[in-house]
């Protein structure tokens, strides 16, 4: 198993963690579903993810999938 201790990548995956982190303690304060699911894929995804680019690129775009259901109202 090859071990990876780039800075970069320990920091960006502590940034969307923490941003994941969040957005499901909101959702769960909330009772919002869609709020919880984001926040859990953020939460999990840098563990599976390994490109920092990647990483970084895909927060916006759960962001945006999440701003589009919170004004579906769902």
């Amino acid at each position: 198993m090859d071990f990876d201790l780039d800075p970069g990548y320990l920091i960006a995956s502590l940034v969307v963690s923490g941003i994941g982190f969040v957005i499901f303690k909101y959702g769960r304060s909330q009772r919002r579903f869609p709020h919880m699911c984001v926040g859990a894929i953020m939460i999990g995804y840098p563990y599976v993810v390994t490109n920092v680019p990647l990483m970084i690129g895909l927060v916006p775009v759960l962001c945006l999938v999440l701003w589009g259901l919170t004004l579906l109202g769902i």
